[in-house]
Formats: structure tokens, C-alpha cells, sequence
């Protein structure tokens, strides 16, 4: 018996494209995540351009996690150049990547995923039952924005971001002004952490590759080594040493593996995974009063994960603030130096790695950039593939729905990287 479900659509995650699932009888002969947004070429226009264009061009990449392109392309950048942002830069830096963890995983928690959960269609059906929750998410994705206002010059697309530091310095007072807003949001946000652990998870579990960065002293943003829970431990210049991008005949988005296993996750679910002793008291506190037992394999949790981390970054804003004390020089001195580097950090999806050559006139001559949702796109793939036994056994509605929430669980950005999802099942017999 023949059965097709169809998505034309999927809403609350950016983009398109189709998904098939072949059974035969009961049992699953194919999966096929099929991507066909064509390339944004980001890669080739930055070759020829200055390497201080960069962090302004590859912040277009995304609305969304502008900061962590800019983060990723100054590190790559510091390092062809030998040099280490240090001290109140770095604090500063640690800030603007809280305010865009804030803000992004807000909106994906509130506006995105928690419908899949409560029932709804979007956030906005959901509002009429679950106002207080819509408006609670939006005063804190509010909060995450005003950091990057402030020290990144707007909210989107943040234009203070320069190699070496910052072209101006935040004002004090202006910092300062932002501490009650955010001590109101650390406690929504461990309120939110209670709300999301009385969620009915999906029971769905797999063996999967856990990938992020790991900090000697610190929960990663913008530094650390490259860690996995099957015992990967590289610097970001051996990248291409451990992890490959391959093409697959059904999808325009490459599908990332680490060589000789397979695919990986990366994302707060895989951060918390690796980096739970590195958390904050506070956010430790929460994850331990909300049940969240490690390891958790459910990627159904990710929601979870989110909501401690904006526990951990509005703790980390209130302390950086508090303790702010301007009167730096507003950037490092960046040699102009032929050279090759390297930079990972962790986006609010997972890592970005960005790879640049650059020669002695400060041009770039080669870019390479691979994003957290590229990277993810094969265990997505997976997933679906683990899930097609239950979907087939579901009505139509309930099916879709379920595939749907099991892409969410990765927030997909399609600014990023690429799009989804017609979602067709076919019986061959």
C-alpha cells in the first residue's frame, strides 16, 4: 500500500526543500533529505577583498547569528596575523556573543519550537493560551538584542566589529543601564527552564557524535579546542584533518561527517554534553533542578539545553558588566602579513569554522566557511531515518508534524547554510 505525506512548506524554520521516505512493507529502504537552494557564493566574493571587510561581509551571511561570523572571520583573521585578543577586548567580545545567544535562542525556544510542543500551529495561535510564555520570550530575546545594540553598534548586522577589537568602546553608562533588564531576564530565564522540563519529549534517543568546542576554564564561545564525546581533541587548524564536507546526489548542502564515523552534532545539546562542568553555578543549578541528566541523547532536549544556556549567558553579561572597566585601546594592533588562519567558534547553532588565506597586501585569497547548520545536516538526515518506522505507522497530520519538530530541534538557519521541506512517504509494496 502506497502512502505519500507532503509537506509544501515547513513553516517556522527558514527555507525549503523535500524530504522522501521509501518503505518497502514495513520495512525503510530510503531516506532522502533533498536540499536545492542554490549557493550564496559567500566565499568567493571575499576573494580579493581587505581582510578588515571581512567581519562586516560575512555578518550578511545571517540576521540571526551575525555576531558569531564576525567572531569566527576576527579569530581566523588575529590568527594568520600571530595575534591574541586579550583581556577587557576579549570580555567585551564574550559580551556581544552572550547578547546574540540571548536573542537567538529566544526566538527559536519561544517563537519556534515550543508550538511543536504545546500543539500549535505558530507562536501566534499559541499566544491566545500561552500569552504570558510569547511575552515573556519576546522581553528577553529583547534584553539579547540591547547588548548588541550597544556594543555592537545595532541590532542586526552589528557594524563595531573590527580585527583586533572594536572601533569604539561601549559607553559605561550605557552598559550599566542595561543590568536590571537582564537581571529580570536571568530569572524569566530560569523560570523558562522549569516551564521546558515539564514538556512531553518524544522518546527518541541515539548514538550520536557529540562536537563543540571545550575551554580549559570557561563555557565556549570564541575559544577553545575542538572536542568530541568519541574522543576527538584537535586545535581549529586541524579541522580538515578530522572533519569532510561530501556531496550527495539529493541535496545541494553538503553533508558533513568526521572521517571514518560518520555524521556529528554540534548545538547547545552537544555543549552541554561536553561542557556541563564548565557551566556557570547558576546554569549547573538549573540544569540539575529541571532533571536534564547527562548524557542526554534526546535531541527533543535541545529545547532544554537552549534554555539553560540563556541562563549562563545573561549570568555572564550581568558579571561582565558589573565588572567593566573600560579604558582599553579599542582594538590590538593586527600586523599586515601574509599568512593562514584559522577560527571556531560556537554560533547559538554550534561551531563555525572559517578558514583564511591572506597575502602580504592584506587581501584575501582564499575563504572557507562552514557552518553549525551544514554540519548538522546529515545527523538531521539520520534522525529522520531513525524516525521513518513511527512515521509510517502515524496519520497523516501526526506524522508531518513529527518530522517537522525533528528538523526544529536543530533551529536550521537556511541564511546560513540551506533550506527544507516537502516531506513525501512512499510504500513500494
Amino acid at each position: 500500500m502506497s502512502r505519500t505525506i507532503k509537506v509544501d512548506y515547513l513553516a517556522r524554520v527558514e527555507g525549503e526543500g523535500a524530504l522522501e521516505i521509501h518503505l518497502d512493507g514495513d520495512t525503510v529502504r530510503d531516506v532522502r533529505l533533498k536540499i536545492f537552494e542554490p549557493p550564496r557564493l559567500f566565499e568567493s566574493f571575499l576573494r580579493g577583498r581587505d581582510r578588515d571587510e571581512v567581519p562586516d561581509i560575512t555578518a550578511r551571511i545571517c540576521g540571526i547569528c551575525p555576531v558569531a561570523y564576525q567572531m569566527s572571520a576576527c579569530h581566523a583573521l588575529e590568527d594568520a596575523a600571530g595575534v591574541t585578543v586579550s583581556g577587557q577586548l576579549r570580555r567585551l567580545r564574550r559580551l556581544l556573543y552572550c547578547g546574540e545567544w540571548i536573542e537567538s535562542h529566544c526566538l527559536h525556544m519561544f517563537l519556534l519550537h515550543a508550538p511543536d510542543f504545546l500543539g500549535y500551529e505558530d507562536a501566534i495561535a499559541m499566544a491566545q493560551a500561552h500569552g504570558e510564555l510569547v511575552r515573556r520570550g519576546l522581553r528577553m530575546k529583547k534584553a539579547g538584542n540591547a547588548i548588541i545594540s550597544i556594543v555592537g553598534g545595532r541590532e542586526i548586522h552589528p557594524v563595531n566589529v573590527c580585527v583586533g577589537g572594536f572601533y569604539r568602546l561601549p559607553d559605561a553608562r550605557a552598559l550599566r543601564g542595561l543590568l536590571p533588564e537582564l537581571e529580570w531576564a536571568r530569572d524569566a530565564a530560569l523560570e523558562t527552564v522549569e516551564t521546558f522540563a515539564q514538556l512531553d519529549f518524544p522518546d527518541f534517543q541515539r548514538d550520536y557524535e557529540f562536537v563543540a568546542l571545550r575551554h580549559d576554564g570557561e563555557y565556549p564561545f570564541c575559544e577553545g579546542r575542538i572536542v568530541s564525546s568519541k574522543g576527538v581533541d584537535i586545535a581549529a587548524r586541524a579541522f580538515d584533518q578530522v572533519f569532510e564536507e561530501r556531496q550527495v546526489p539529493h541535496s545541494t548542502a553538503l553533508h558533513a561527517a568526521v572521517k571514518g564515523r560518520g555524521a556529528y552534532f554540534c548545538g547547545p545539546l552537544a555543549r552541554i554534553n561536553l561542557n556541563h562542568d564548565r557551566l556557570r553555578p547558576l546554569a549547573r543549578e538549573a540544569a540539575r533542578r529541571a532533571g536534564f541528566d547527562l548524557p542526554c541523547t534526546n535531541p527533543f532536549k535541545s529545547i532544554l539545553a537552549r534554555a539553560i544556556e540563556v541562563v549562563q549567558a545573561c549570568d555572564e553579561a550581568i558579571e561582565i558588566i558589573s565588572s567593566w572597566e573600560g579604558g582599553v585601546a579599542v582594538a590590538q594592533p593586527v600586523p599586515r602579513t601574509a599568512g593562514t588562519g584559522y577560527g571556531c567558534t560556537e554560533a547559538p547553532r554550534g561551531i563555525l569554522f572559517h578558514h583564511y588565506d591572506v597575502d602580504d597586501a592584506g587581501l584575501i585569497t582564499h575563504a572557507r566557511i562552514v557552518p553549525p547548520t551544514s554540519q548538522n545536516q546529515k545527523t538531521i538526515e539520520d534522525d529522520l531515518r531513525a524516525l521513518a518506522r513511527r512515521l509510517a505507522t502515524l496519520p497523516h497530520d501526526q506524522a508531518t508534524w513529527l518530522a517537522e519538530q525533528a528538523v526544529r530541534n536543530y533551529d536550521p538557519c537556511i541564511s546560513c547554510s540551506t533550506h527544507f521541506l516537502t516531506l513525501k512517504i512512499v510504500r513500494d509494496s
